[in-house]
């Protein structure tokens, strides 16, 4: 047993200033994270959709999945803020396999995280400079964070991170929302507890530095399902789950109560199809109920080019080398059909 220390790696401002966003982008990436805060804040008509692929595993597909994915915001500007998943890191529940494009730039590759490094910072910068749409990425290594600090407009802590300090505290210091899901076994008061302490402000140790925070008041639950005793998948979106929620999810001790549905993972079972029936029951639950409505704020879809998934190698441009994905048919009615529920 031992651990080696290979190489020094930059820090995360040599990577900014090796890849710098454009000022005009930085500019306009104010107003939308002010837009996506009013949403989450309860003081928008509009409502939030996080949605993209599983794992962005490659340059072309992703930005040809959000070049398609900008198009469509434009028609449904006026219900939807769109907020494409860039998801670079790939949280494996036994430690091993593809770990996302920051282990394996290449995925069939070798692991190389300094060629890693630049390939995510890469990704989401061409797809901030090329479509105009900014993103969002989870949050797996929070020292990592730095890396695309000034291009992430959403940030999503995942049901292994959320149980976790630094993962919370960090997140009190992030100036977007940030969604807290719960953890994998389904727990509602250890992801409301990851929400009140990213809300509050903190003192610790980050990156070699001691830092404070004033508190993230976008923190925010994410329900995502669970897996129970018995191993199976059980889902967390249904209208007693969320009208339950609201009872215990509430001001003033939480600052700006708000909740996002992923409508993949454990509630569909990783069936992705399945989202679709998903969003029409959770918009039904919100169309029944004041207290569920004034709770919810919108949806993750999980989502690429094609429908399913492959294995790392897989010749299918645009089908996910993860978990299985919605593809882009379906995805674009499932937008338009969600848009005009709303």
């Amino acid at each position: 047993m031992s651990m080696s220390f290979r190489r020094r790696l930059p820090i995360p401002q040599e990577i900014r200033e090796e890849m710098p966003l454009s000022a005009g982008m930085a500019a306009r990436k104010q107003g939308f994270d002010a837009e996506l805060a009013a949403i989450i804040r309860g003081e928008s008509g509009r409502h939030l959709l996080v949605v993209g692929p599983c794992s962005a595993d490659r340059e072309d597909s992703v930005l040809e999945y959000v070049c398609r994915l900008a198009r469509l915001q434009e028609r449904v500007a006026e219900k939807l803020l769109l907020v494409p998943r860039v998801y670079t890191n790939k949280p494996r529940t036994k430690g091993t396999g593809y770990k996302g494009l920051l282990h394996n730039p290449t995925p069939e590759g070798d692991p190389d995280l300094l060629e890693g490094i630049k390939a995510i910072r890469r990704m989401h910068l061409r797809v901030v400079e090329e479509t105009g749409m900014f993103t969002a990425d989870e949050m797996l290594y929070p020292s990592n964070y730095q890396y695309l600090v000034d291009l992430l407009s959403y940030v999503a802590v995942g049901a292994r991170s959320v149980e976790n300090q630094e993962h919370r505290l960090v997140a009190g210091g992030i100036p977007v929302p940030v969604g807290m899901k719960n953890p994998t076994s389904g727990s509602t008061a250890v992801m409301l507890n990851s929400i009140f302490a990213a809300q509050a402000p903190q003192t610790f140790i980050y990156r070699n530095w001691e830092v404070e925070t004033t508190g993230n008041p976008l923190a925010h639950a994410l329900l995502r399902g669970y897996t129970g005793s018995d191993g199976l998948n059980y889902p967390n979106y249904h209208f007693e789950y969320l009208e339950r929620l609201a009872e215990r999810y509430v001001s003033p001790r939480y600052a700006n109560p708000a909740v996002l549905i992923d409508c993949n993972h454990d509630n569909s079972g990783k069936r992705p199809l399945e989202q679709m029936r998903i969003v029409n029951e959770v918009l039904d639950s919100v169309s029944r109920s004041q207290v569920v409505a004034g709770l919810f704020r919108g949806f993750m879809v999980e989502s690429y080019l094609v429908d399913g998934a492959q294995g790392v190698g897989g010749g299918v441009f645009g089908k996910s080398i993860t978990d299985a994905c919605l593809g882009w048919e379906r995805t674009e009615l499932l937008v338009l059909d969600m848009a005009e529920r709303l």
